[in-house]
């Protein structure tokens, strides 16, 4: 099965290549309790357990492919995760770069490829330390994903109102609209990655299998956040609450 992305390396773009998806295989999960990585989106990572050392390594030697799950963090829980805290969708990623690092550990770079969802968990034993599970595509794999052209204007219009454009990121972002092989559908999963970063609001995303609710999802977040900067720009400096300000 076969999906296409672009590997971003800082703000340059490479050409787009073909990556193949097993999902007849069951593939290592990553869990994160405070991330959640969406396609074409760039993810680094520190990797410093024991177990994960081995997922790492075994991913390297194969497809180089996890499934990137988030989790339900629960502050008062006695040990770091449960798998049966594990929520559904996971974004497919792909190790991009890699070093190692003394004392067995690793710094990757993961790059989201598409969306996916648990249809079965493997526990690890004896022969792999870490979890594993079966997966299935949250999206179709025959049919093409719609063009957007209205929603791509609208982005340019919203990222270049009065209030959106002087945040640091959307320079950067707007960049991304100069690029001929960057499709509407791939600019709206790195504006989310880049300015959404509550992570309930990533995964509800990553989640949703329609690219164009997806798109509504975000226009709506950018408007709101537009009205919250616009907000904060016409508040009185002496109304700030005391050691706080706005920058």
């Amino acid at each position: 099965m076969r999906f296409r992305f672009v590997i971003d390396v800082g703000i340059s773009w490479c050409m787009s290549k073909a990556v193949h998806v097993n999902f007849s295989q069951p593939m290592p999960v990553f869990p994160l309790p405070d991330e959640v990585l969406l396609p074409h989106a760039l993810l680094p990572i520190h990797v410093f357990e024991s177990h994960f050392y081995q997922l790492i390594e075994d991913s390297l030697q194969s497809t180089r492919q996890i499934a990137m799950a988030s989790y339900i963090n629960q502050r008062n829980q006695t040990s770091s995760f449960d798998s049966s805290s594990l929520r559904p969708a996971v974004c497919v990623g792909h190790i991009v770069q890699h070093a190692y690092l003394p004392s067995d550990q690793h710094d990757v770079l993961v790059q989201g490829i598409c969306r996916a969802k648990i249809a079965e968990l493997i526990d690890p034993d004896e022969d792999c330390s870490y979890l594993r599970a079966q997966i299935t595509p949250l999206e179709s794999l025959d049919d093409p994903l719609p063009l957007l052209p209205q929603v791509r204007d609208e982005l340019i219009g919203l990222l270049g109102s009065r209030y959106l454009k002087r945040m640091r990121c959307v320079k950067t972002v707007m960049n991304w609209f100069e690029k001929d092989d960057v499709p509407t559908h791939a600019l709206l999963e790195l504006i989310s990655f880049a300015m959404l970063g509550d992570g309930e609001i990533r995964y509800q995303l990553l989640a949703e299998a329609d690219a164009t609710r997806r798109a509504d999802m975000i226009l709506k977040q950018l408007t709101n956040l537009h009205q919250l900067v616009g907000q904060a720009e016409q508040q009185s400096f002496k109304a700030w609450p005391k050691g706080i300000s706005w920058n």
